[in-house]
């Protein structure tokens, strides 16, 4: 698992700061002032995953993956025939909580265009 080590220098004044760094999250003070804060985890990676069905248009299919997505036509098209031929396409990788968000927006803007295309999320493997 990766980990990433931060450090702050407490040479100096903070501005707009209020109380003393002796209040930081868990941190340790090395020699020569510099803190070191505890190994952040990187967040488990989510992907959001648009299901194939027989009555969304290829079309609309390439609309939510620019709108919701970022994709460009090209990488659109190639997902959406991804969906189309082997049942699912991966639209993107995301943490947990835009994940979430995309993967209700995609589901909500298909059922206001009356359109069965489904999106799910599930966690990216390592």
């Amino acid at each position: 698992m990766l980990s990433l080590n931060a450090k702050i220098s407490l040479s100096g004044g903070r501005s707009g700061s209020s109380g003393d760094s002796s209040q930081n999250i868990n941190s340790e003070t090395q020699a020569g002032g510099t803190e070191v804060l505890p190994d952040l985890q990187v967040p488990k990676m989510y992907s959001v995953i648009l299901l194939n069905d027989d009555f969304s248009p290829m079309d609309f299919v390439i609309l939510v993956l620019r709108r919701f997505f970022g994709h460009k036509d090209e990488s659109a098209t190639q997902i959406m025939l991804d969906v189309h031929r082997k049942g699912a396409g991966v639209a993107g990788v995301y943490t947990l909580e835009i994940a979430e968000m995309k993967t209700m927006q995609v589901n909500q803007f298909s059922q206001m265009h009356q359109h069965p295309l489904k999106c799910i999320m599930q966690e990216a493997p390592s």
